[in-house]
């Protein structure tokens, strides 16, 4: 008992810690990166509940998914402003 209440602590600060370098990072990639922690932290929030379907679900399409894409728009946006700023320059 007090290690789940250990482990949720620590995991909670953990999900606040990085919702919060979300919305501050002013670098997307290290934003992106940080809602990948954040989400994962989720998932073992799940765990602690006894939830290992949605801890699962939360890892495959929320981590793996949607991250995913957020990184591939993140290249493909960071490679076009590199573009415009060497033409600019």
């Amino acid at each position: 008992m007090v290690y789940e209440l250990i482990a949720f602590g620590l995991f909670a600060a953990i999900t606040l810690v990085s919702g919060l370098g979300v919305v501050l990072m002013e670098d997307v990639w290290h934003s992106a990166l940080l809602l990948g922690v954040s989400l994962f932290s989720v998932a073992v929030h799940f765990v602690l509940l006894e939830a290992e379907f949605l801890a699962a679900m939360q890892v495959l399409v929320y981590v793996g998914g949607v991250l995913i894409l957020i990184t591939f728009a993140v290249m493909l946006t960071r490679h076009r402003e590199a573009e415009r700023e060497g033409v600019q320059a």
